[in-house]
């Protein structure tokens, strides 16, 4: 009897190590992007610890109907930063190395995902 209540102990505990879910892993740092406010001028945004392999669409860009896109954008995360042209990681991309990834005014984005 005590062999079979150990069993389904044991089993018990496998099954609830098995189903909490892992934590979501992020990019160390901040990225930064520069936008055009309300007013025209230009505004510096920033994403701290992003969540890696999570599509970020920039909230202040993300209706191309109403606003234009971010630019100069900055990685200063431990991981790759993939941005793109486009709201939820679409149209044209470009990726920005850890650390010290960066791009000019040039280099339109909307969202971006990280490695």
């Amino acid at each position: 009897m005590r062999l079979r209540d150990t069993a389904v102990a044991s089993l018990g505990a496998l099954f609830l190590v098995l189903s909490v879910p892992a934590s979501a892993s992020a990019a160390d740092g901040q990225f930064q992007y520069t936008y055009s406010g309300l007013d025209g001028r230009p505004q510096v945004a920033v994403v701290d610890d992003p969540d890696s392999r999570e599509c970020i669409t920039l909230p202040e860009v993300a209706d191309p109907a109403s606003s234009s896109p971010a630019h100069s954008p900055r990685n200063r995360t431990d991981a790759y930063a993939k941005v793109f042209t486009e709201p939820n990681c679409t149209g044209d991309s470009f990726t920005l190395r850890p650390h010290t990834g960066y791009g000019s005014e040039r280099l339109k984005l909307r969202s971006v995902i990280f490695s």
